[in-house]
């Protein structure tokens, strides 16, 4: 009997990001995934590492930093200023790219319009699904136009914040328009990265100021009493949702030390939420990723209000986190895929098999 070709496999992770630590923790766990005893059967990996300045760095070395045989802080620019970026990196063999560059110049669409002249498929959605995701003023202004519920909220798009006039007109039209408190959040960000949680008027100027060095568009969104409730989607033509996972948490806000670094966070799945509710969720879940034209995978989070169990759509990520403590690969297990089996999925999810 002739032996299946073993597909190979682009994993891309670190970037020239604020979540760069994230990805390199995501992409630690998904090569893990693919070297398993069943996996490593039908799939070989080549990483590629991009460092925190942009630069690609060839795959013995990026497996190396998988492996943690190398530490990719010590990995330093190499000032060579090369015109071909891809000098010297070897994908010509690659079947199906792997990308997990979290946040900008990555999740935004950035690596899937590279990738797209490499006329090889990749795992997750395309350039226009991932640009909109990305960005929280434009997915909200599509979910706003469609009637999908969603918290009260303000954009500010390339507001000159060293004017006092222009300080003061935002910190009057957020005071006008919203409730306390108020969350305030770059456009273009993830990991919670970026936003505050502002409770009186005084703090309004610190927040908008820290969200619009990451990005000059951000938007304010009234904060209430809620539960964070979170679904994850695979598929293509047919979108595929799982069991429906809540998040509970001793911090203030569901921010990044909560996600990433504490050990006091209550993950439940499934939500204990009642059947109707779990089924407008997924509903709304693949709504919003059709009206985005997101597929492949991504997870979406929700609002529920306490007070009155209403379903408010927070946003969608394209490239959710596969760390050991990220909700995206619990909710599958659950769901009845586990690590290494959702890999495998999404490979053949990307091949339309």
């Amino acid at each position: 009997m002739i032996e299946e070709k073993k597909r190979c496999i682009g994993l891309i992770f670190g970037g020239y990001s604020n979540e760069h630590e994230v990805s390199i923790s995501s992409a630690k766990t998904v090569f893990e995934a693919f070297n398993s005893e069943i996996n490593k059967q039908r799939y070989k990996i080549k990483a590629f590492y991009i460092n925190k300045y942009g630069e690609w760095i060839d795959s013995d070395l990026s497996e190396k930093i998988l492996l943690d045989q190398i530490d990719h802080n010590n990995i330093k620019k190499s000032n060579q200023g090369k015109i071909n970026f891809l000098d010297g990196i070897d994908f010509q063999y690659i079947d199906v790219w792997f990308p997990l560059l979290h946040g900008f110049n990555g999740e935004d669409g950035s690596i899937h319009g590279l990738i797209k002249f490499t006329k090889k498929p990749l795992v997750g959605c395309g350039i226009l699904g991932s640009a909109i995701g990305m960005d929280k003023i434009m997915m909200k202004t599509i979910f706003s136009n469609l009637k999908i519920p969603q918290v009260k909220y303000l954009a500010f798009q390339n507001e000159d914040l060293n004017d006092i006039k222009v300080k003061n007109r935002l910190i009057s039209e957020i005071v006008k328009n919203l409730n306390f408190p108020v969350f305030v959040k770059p456009s273009n960000s993830g990991s919670s990265l970026g936003i505050s949680k502002v409770i009186n008027e005084s703090e309004i100027l610190h927040a908008i100021e820290k969200a619009w060095e990451i990005d000059p568009r951000f938007l304010v969104e009234e904060g209430l009493e809620v539960r964070e409730i979170e679904c994850g989607i695979i598929g293509n033509s047919k979108l595929l949702t799982s069991e429906i996972g809540e998040v509970t948490y001793e911090s203030d806000w569901y921010d990044y030390d909560s996600k990433y670094n504490s050990n006091n966070n209550n993950i439940s799945i499934p939500a204990e939420i009642d059947a109707k509710i779990t089924k407008q969720i997924k509903e709304i879940a693949i709504q919003s990723c059709r009206a985005l034209n997101i597929f492949g995978f991504a997870r979406v989070d929700f609002f529920l209000e306490k007070s009155s169990n209403k379903i408010l759509l927070n946003e969608i990520n394209t490239i959710p986190g596969f760390t050991k403590k990220s909700m995206f690969p619990m909710l599958w297990k659950a769901s009845g895929l586990n690590i290494e089996q959702l890999v495998a999925k999404l490979i053949d999810i990307s091949l339309d098999l």
